[in-house]
């Protein structure tokens, strides 16, 4: 299609002054500054490249940000913590010198529904002794636990920092890589391989009942086996999103988290820092409206107000419904792509309510304590809860009695609110992107009802201590910030759609059909959360074509001129 074709209505008349063609002219554009759009700006400007991020919002960050919704009270709208983030972004990067501080959140506090608890914190024998109370089996089997898990994780974490092989390609390098992929799994223990397997193809639950009786402890660990996917705790594919939560890390520890100084919104602001450091633009509320292509080519973009940047290399940090069938004709790809992108499974099961509050819930067992503040508080006491959550949302429902992964950031960074005051980030699962026979400008407020009697059960007199409350259901995530039925994770964490199929077979290497266009968003390898490497290694393979085709060229040349 021509460049003409791919360019919007507004364009066809006067454009606005955006300055001259060499100001609107760079070695690659990136769509979208969340934070893997701006990771891979960063990489790419460190490279050389003059880049150009392009964001449609008022401030970078993606679903990664922090707002001031109620005088004096900073939120984390949408994503809440850090753990699967790489660590050699944040040397590669030097985030540090541009004020990168995560903050540990050290515990994790699961109340239950007959007033006692479960509160895990950093000192290992105190832990013991805790899940003792519940279970002297349950505590003699934990340590074992984590011993297996973690030989499953150290096999699995390199997967995280390369790009899959491709499956479906000729290329010597892409079949060394498979062989390579094929060896190390074959050299793994028989043990840690089919724990591997089990993980990555069955259900949390079952694995989870090979170490456990008690309801509290598998709950608490059940929980990170359904986060932003439609699964409950006993479906096949709930071991994956366990296994990946679980290789997050925080000070080389598996399965810790942070929170960041000032939110992830703070953690994006260092972000862009560093962007701008090696060189890169930042422009905000810049709506690109398309790819502009020319003879199966990427050539820039046209933006929204009809202006136009100009580029041989397009990046977008958008989900794959919006890379390949929104900024792009899906006419200028391969048929079976566009099929593979309208099969991928968004289906948004995850929403937020946030509350200001006047000051700390009490918990009736620990009154007088505020210590099991400072990390996680986990309302899933039961893999039964968990599982009648999800009965809910199988019928197009949300949860009348949902899954809360809470947070009282405010105990980690004071700043968060004003002295004696506080604000609770509220992760709630199930809450359908579809309802049954209702919408959400119906249901938004009965949602965050359901939320506050959730709590008021577990902390009585919650309500009283409510100044503000915010609730983000899945169409708000998907307008907002633009991530498809609202999935957090840009599409679902399904075996299907992970790995050498994420977003499509045989496109899982960031590149894209058009020649220039590249993909970096969470809907490709490895995938969702804050985690960045999506957006180093597309910039990576980026980089990689740059040169093999200098490469080229130089060789092209050196040939004529010996004619």
């Amino acid at each position: 299609m021509s460049k003409q074709d791919r360019t919007p209505k507004a364009a066809r008349g006067r454009k606005p002054d955006r300055g001259t063609e060499a100001d609107r002219t760079y070695d690659a554009i990136v769509v979208g500054g969340g934070h893997n759009g701006l990771v891979n700006g960063a990489y790419l400007a460190r490279a050389g490249l003059r880049t150009l991020v392009l964001e449609r919002r008022h401030l970078v960050g993606g679903a990664a940000i922090t707002e001031e919704l109620y005088p004096g009270f900073s939120f984390t709208t949408f994503s809440y913590a850090l753990s699967l983030l790489r660590p050699d972004i944040v040397q590669e990067l030097d985030l540090v010198r541009h004020g990168f501080m995560p903050l540990l959140m050290s515990s994790t506090f699961a109340p239950m529904e007959n007033g006692d608890y479960l509160l895990l914190g950093q000192d290992h024998g105190v832990n013991q002794q805790e899940i003792a109370r519940h279970s002297r089996h349950d505590a003699d089997a934990y340590d074992r636990f984590n011993h297996d898990v973690t030989k499953v994780l150290q096999a699995l974490k390199p997967l995280l920092d390369a790009p899959p092989p491709n499956l479906f390609s000729d290329d010597p390098e892409e079949l060394l890589a498979l062989a390579g992929l094929g060896a190390r799994f074959r050299a793994l223990p028989k043990d840690v391989l089919h724990n591997t397997v089990r993980l990555l193809t069955g259900s949390a639950a079952d694995f989870l009942d090979d170490y456990f009786e008690s309801d509290i402890l598998k709950g608490y660990l059940a929980s990170s086996s359904i986060i932003g996917t439609k699964v409950g705790p006993r479906s096949q594919g709930s071991g994956l999103v366990l296994l990946y939560h679980l290789l997050g890390e925080h000070d080389g520890e598996f399965g810790a988290w942070s929170f960041h100084k000032g939110g992830n919104g703070g953690f994006t602001q260092v972000l862009a820092r560093a962007a701008r450091s090696f060189g890169a633009e930042i422009r905000l509320e810049t709506p690109v409206s398309n790819v502009i292509t020319r003879d199966g080519r990427a050539t820039g973009v046209a933006l929204a107000d009809g202006s136009e940047f100009h580029a041989p290399i397009v990046v977008s940090a958008l989900d794959p419904r919006r890379t390949f069938t929104e900024l792009v004709d899906p006419r200028e790809l391969p048929g079976d792509l566009v099929d593979a992108i309208r099969r991928f499974r968004f289906q948004g099961t995850s929403a937020k309510v946030n509350f200001a509050l006047d000051g700390l819930p009490v918990y009736p067992a620990l009154a007088g304590r505020e210590d099991h503040y400072r990390g996680f508080t986990n309302i899933g006491p039961s893999i039964d809860y968990l599982e009648r959550a999800f009965d809910d949302a199988k019928y197009g429902w949300y949860s009348q009695r949902p899954y809360l992964d809470c947070a009282i950031q405010s105990t980690i960074d004071p700043d968060m609110a004003p002295p004696g005051k506080h604000v609770m980030s509220c992760f709630v699962q199930y809450v359908p992107y579809r309802l049954r026979g209702s919408d959400w400008e119906a249901e938004r407020q009965n949602l965050g009802d359901t939320v506050q009697r959730t709590l008021e059960s577990f902390f009585p007199g919650f309500s009283s201590l409510v100044l503000h409350r915010e609730v983000v259901t899945p169409l708000d995530i998907e307008q907002t910030v633009g991530l498809s039925e609202g999935n957090i994770f840009a599409g679902e964490f399904l075996a299907p759609q992970m790995y050498f199929f994420r977003p499509a077979p045989g496109w899982s290497d960031y590149r894209t059909p058009i020649a220039g266009y590249y993909q970096c968003g969470s809907g490709t390898h490895p995938g969702g959360c804050v985690i960045g490497a999506p957006g180093k290694l597309a910039a990576q393979a980026i980089v990689k074509d740059r040169e093999r085709e200098a490469a080229r060229v130089g060789a092209k040349a050196g040939a004529g001129a010996k004619g």
